[in-house]
């Protein structure tokens, strides 16, 4: 299994963290040298750390080179000439027909469709298409966690997971709702708004009474109803309850316990318990 590390380079404008792990995509050339230094901007790998520190510098760079059929520009006149072979359908999937930059791009997206996965974990033999998914995968095992937000000090086992948590400390909601200009930080966030707020498909029925439901979780709120399971237990009394906001209102009016929240704009208190709901 290769190690994976990082660095940074800097380009005078701009810190850009690089990645340094194995593979096989060349960035000009082509040719079946190992890979091993990693532009976490565009994710083309070179050989030699010093030709990865000046592609660093061209993401900095103006864009002179434009493509004259699709007007994409670039910074250096090989990556036009990459870029140019996928008009020229020079690597082109026989299967789909998309068209890539470079042959080793074409053969990693051959395997989507013959399946084939070459790079086995050494520790539980499961099987990858490429080096980069064998890789993070095997972070599993070993509890790595080379991604750390530099605000809260959480770890992440890949960077996109830190990209997606960094909206939660930048504010950004890059993900709107199309019935209700609502913005979200995650896709997955988004289409749960849309499955309870805007659908009326309610997939889940309950056995017991064929009450029907928009989430699996909202069914299983409500099965306590029949069943008679009370999960939350008052720590002052014998007293149990089948919701959590049952034992809130429990816990604030029996044993004064919760919060005081006001309101900004009123001035008005309310007293809230820290209890969060969990399944």
């Amino acid at each position: 299994m290769n190690n994976v590390s990082c660095c940074v380079g800097y380009t005078g404008e701009s810190c850009v963290e690089v990645k340094i792990e194995a593979d096989s995509i060349t960035d000009c050339s082509h040719d079946e040298k190992p890979r091993l230094y990693f532009c976490t901007v565009c994710d083309k790998r070179f050989v030699k750390k010093g030709s990865l520190n000046r592609h660093i510098q061209r993401h900095t760079q103006d864009k002179l080179y434009s493509c004259t059929q699709c007007e994409k520009r670039y910074t250096s006149q090989c990556s036009l000439s990459s870029h140019t072979n996928i008009h020229s359908s020079k690597y082109k999937c026989t299967e789909c027909a998309k068209c890539f930059q470079h042959n080793q791009a074409l053969t990693r997206h051959r395997r989507s469709h013959s399946g084939e996965k070459p790079f086995q974990c050494t520790l539980c033999s499961k099987r990858f298409t490429t080096s980069h998914e064998c890789v993070v995968h095997s972070r599993i095992h070993s509890g790595e966690k080379p991604y750390k937000c530099h605000l809260c000090d959480k770890a992440f086992n890949q960077s996109t997971d830190l990209t997606t948590h960094m909206r939660v400390h930048m504010g950004d909601k890059p993900y709107k709702c199309s019935l209700c200009n609502k913005s979200f930080s995650q896709v997955s966030t988004l289409q749960s708004h849309k499955l309870h707020v805007h659908s009326n498909r309610k997939p889940y029925d309950c056995r017991y009474c064929g009450k029907l439901f928009k989430s699996s979780r909202e069914l299983k709120l409500h099965v306590r109803i029949h069943t008679g399971t009370k999960p939350y237990s008052c720590r002052h009394c014998s007293d149990s309850f089948t919701f959590l906001e049952q034992l809130k209102t429990h816990l604030l009016k029996s044993h004064n316990e919760g919060t005081w929240f006001t309101c900004h704009i009123c001035q008005k208190k309310f007293h809230m318990s820290h209890l969060s709901e969990e399944i």
